[in-house]
């Protein structure tokens, strides 16, 4: 059972982001220090991902670990009230990111994700550096 009553939860829930948060913005952060332009949330792209460049033709998803189902994180630690709506509601987000790639992949572009709990490990820097690069 919640523990908050239905307006606390409204009002909790509507201060999480989906666009601009601090992965998100750590990752353009990282891409413009490295000197690449970009567009951010393209909605003529499948997905809608959240950095887009263009002219490479390659996007960059950053999901957080909880809503899109990261698998052996520890973020991505299941609801423990109203599972019957979470469990479904996540698992979709899940299966809709990977319908989307499949859908940038048709049309000819490249797609990496960034995790939210990869984001400050060292290695993150070149992965990204390698993808816009040579694109894996």
């Amino acid at each position: 059972m919640d523990t908050l009553t239905r307006s606390e939860r409204s009002e909790r829930m509507s201060l999480i982001r989906s666009w601009d948060t601090k992965p998100e913005k750590a990752v353009r952060h990282l891409v413009s220090g490295m000197g690449y332009r970009y567009r951010l949330h393209s909605r003529k792209l499948p997905g809608c991902p959240d950095i887009v460049l263009p002219g490479k033709r390659k996007a960059i998803f950053v999901h957080g670990c909880f809503w899109h189902l990261h698998a052996g994180c520890g973020n991505n630690r299941p609801p423990k009230s109203r599972r019957d709506f979470w469990l479904p509601k996540l698992r979709e987000n899940r299966r809709r990111d990977g319908v989307k790639s499949r859908e940038l992949r048709r049309m000819g572009w490249r797609a990496l994700v960034i995790w939210e709990c990869q984001i400050k490990r060292p290695t993150i820097e070149g992965r990204v550096a390698r993808f816009l690069e040579n694109g894996k």
